[in-house]
């Protein structure tokens, strides 16, 4: 009942952990002096929910009529599946065999639903072939690839992306159960066009990482003792009040597993909001990035932006019509988030 691709066997796969755009303030000094590795080094992430998710209902036909269990019990899209008839399921086969084993009997259900735990109770209707079905497609893990924005040495940690993994069709803030982290290469690009979000494409390698602790709006973080997070220049975080219209760099790997800088541009400011993954606007002026892939492309989401000799932030989103901008988190609001 899983519509993403989910199965782990294939490595090679384009990458997802970026965003796509079409169009309560942090103090200044809560990161000041705080220095930290640059990252731009691409990782692979295995991640698992705390539970099922809801991403599609959908009638079917049984005797005669087309039913549609989920949503007459009450179920959303969206809802987060944490227990069956008290039973705690975690993945699509446990939420399936609890599906055919209900001899048509009501089957209850707890969800989580804009924070809250819910009851539910849905009655599973035959199909056409006599199995039992709730009418709902669900998801319970995600793969992709995207970029390590810094390491932390101070604690062991590590923070990537700039904005939360979310489910591809509801664009939900997945609950994160577990998550390894892998190591991954670049093998090719799939350039960006207006109206058409290009992207990363590469491997996984069955060398483990670490491992991801939190899932947020503002990025995601975890925690490694491997070396390969550790290599980069160690630089101090810039306050979000020093950050300005004007030149930076943008490191980024686009083949292979070593990282590059590139030259961009930030162009406006937008906001300082702590929670938010869309403080200021960066544009790609590179010429070699810019003929290599269009400016940005998925997969990018975290690459580190450097200004002034200072972590200014990360590339977050691109912008669908104009590839070669796109939204970047300040990296002071990344650090303020991360919680040990």
């Amino acid at each position: 009942m899983n519509l993403y691709q989910k199965k782990a066997k294939r490595a090679w796969l384009a990458l997802v952990l970026a965003a796509v755009m079409t169009g309560s303030p942090l103090p200044a000094h809560a990161a000041t002096g705080k220095t930290v590795v640059l990252g731009g080094q691409p990782f692979g992430v295995r991640f698992f929910g705390d539970g099922v998710m809801v991403v599609q209902t959908e009638e079917f036909f049984s005797g005669g009529r087309y039913v549609c269990p989920a949503e007459d019990g009450g179920l959303k899209v969206g809802d987060i599946i944490k227990r069956v008839n008290g039973t705690e399921v975690k993945t699509n086969e446990e939420l399936q065999q609890a599906t055919l084993g209900c001899g048509g009997e009501a089957v209850r259900f707890t969800v989580l639903r804009g924070g809250k735990e819910l009851i539910k109770t849905v009655v599973p209707q035959q199909n056409a072939t006599g199995v039992y079905l709730l009418g709902a497609w669900v998801r319970d893990s995600c793969a992709g690839i995207g970029t390590v924005t810094y390491y932390d040495p101070q604690n062991g940690s590590f923070a990537a992306l700039g904005h939360g993994i979310c489910d591809r069709d509801t664009a939900a803030l997945m609950p994160l159960g577990s998550a390894e982290v892998v190591e991954a290469s670049i093998h090719s690009v799939t350039k960006s066009t207006p109206g058409v979000a290009g992207s990363l494409n590469g491997c996984f390698s069955d060398k483990t990482l670490g491992n991801l602790t939190q899932n947020t709006e503002t990025g995601v973080y975890g925690t490694t003792n491997d070396n390969l997070l550790q290599q980069g220049s160690t630089l101090e975080i810039a306050e979000n009040n020093k950050i300005h219209v004007g030149k930076a760099q943008l490191f980024t790997t686009v083949s292979g597993e070593s990282c590059a800088c590139y030259e961009a541009e930030i162009t406006r400011i937008c906001n300082c909001d702590a929670k938010s993954n869309e403080n200021f606007v960066i544009k790609v002026t590179d010429s070699e990035l810019l003929s290599r892939c269009g400016g940005i492309v998925q997969g990018m989401s975290g690459s580190p932006i450097v200004q002034d000799g200072k972590l200014a932030g990360a590339v977050t989103h691109v912008f669908l019509e104009t590839p070669e901008e796109g939204y970047g988190i300040m990296a002071q609001n990344m650090v303020s988030n991360y919680q040990s």
